[in-house]
This record gives structure tokens, C-alpha cells and sequence, in this order.
């Protein structure tokens, strides 16, 4: 566990695929990104909170971005890819990547919200080259374990399930 402080500069990284399909799977519920962004930042000073999502087809997702903008989050979008064959690849992991990287030089911590294991190289460079603190948010039960236990701090949603999710109806 780390010691927060009012004097903190946080940036927050919200991997939304891994959240949505997370809650979804494991709780049949949705995330409150508005409740998470407070939550995690903590009364610390918050210099960026980006949420990084893909985009499909479905008319729902403009609303859903408007919400994340409204909860304080800019909002990254790429397109979901659809191979030869009907195969689909959509996440944000090397987008997501270069942007700690480039905020690690300008806050105190890195939270990053995603249990993806993919981020164990990043989470070492930031602590190790840059000296930032990296703390991460996720579902205990899908978040890669190397990946906790690496990290300066780790939230566990499912310990704030009243509060950060909402139960799909």
C-alpha cells in the first residue's frame, strides 16, 4: 500500500474493454466511471484521465462515450478490426502503453485500470526508469496476478462493488 497525499499528480488509464468484459462475465454489471475516477484519484491532483475504447457498430456507444466525457474521462477511440474470415481484434494495449509512458515524466503515479498482464513490461519501466509510482485497478479475479503483485498498489473493484458497479438489468 502506497501513501496518497493531496500533493500527488495522478493520471488515470482506463482500459474499457478489460472492464466491461470483466463486470460483465463476473458480475452482470456495468462499471460507474464517474464513482471510479473518484475513487481511485483520491483527492489527489488529477492531471489527465483518459478511458480508451473501441468502436463497433452499435448506436448505444455514442451515449456511452458521452457518459465516460461526462464522468471526466477523455475519451480515445479506435475501431474495432474485422479480419478475412470474421475474426475481430480490437484493444488499445500499445496505445495505452505509450501514453503512461509519456505521463510518467509529468505525475507521481500511473493508475492503471486494467488487469491485462500485457502491461507487466511497462508497469517495470515506469517504476524502474521513471521512478513512478504504478497502481492498479481491477477485478482481483481476472487480473493477472503477476501484474498485481508487481504493482505499487492494487484496488480491488470488487471490494467497492456497491459503489463502483452498476447491476445490468
Amino acid at each position: 500500500m502506497i501513501v496518497r497525499n493531496k500533493d500527488q499528480r495522478v493520471a488515470v488509464l482506463v482500459d474499457v474493454q478489460n472492464l466491461y468484459y470483466s463486470g460483465k462475465h463476473l458480475f452482470n454489471a456495468r462499471v460507474n466511471y464517474k464513482n471510479l475516477l473518484s475513487h481511485v484519484v483520491a483527492n489527489r491532483l488529477l492531471v489527465r484521465a483518459i478511458a480508451y475504447a473501441i468502436k463497433t457498430d452499435e448506436s448505444k456507444e455514442s451515449e456511452f462515450f458521452g457518459a465516460l466525457h461526462n464522468a471526466g474521462f477523455e475519451v480515445k477511440e479506435k475501431n474495432l478490426q474485422v479480419f478475412f474470415g470474421g475474426a475481430k481484434k480490437g484493444d488499445w494495449d500499445i496505445g495505452i502503453a505509450m501514453d503512461a509512458i509519456r505521463l510518467g515524466h509529468k505525475v507521481d503515479s500511473i493508475i492503471l485500470v486494467s488487469g491485462d498482464g500485457d502491461f507487466k513490461p511497462v508497469v517495470n519501466y515506469l517504476q524502474q526508469a521513471l521512478g513512478c509510482l504504478v497502481e492498479i485497478v481491477a477485478f482481483k479475479k481476472s487480473a493477472n496476478k503477476e501484474l498485481v503483485e508487481i504493482s505499487d498498489d492494487f484496488i480491488n473493484i470488487e471490494d467497492f462493488e456497491s459503489k463502483l458497479l452498476f447491476r445490468s438489468i
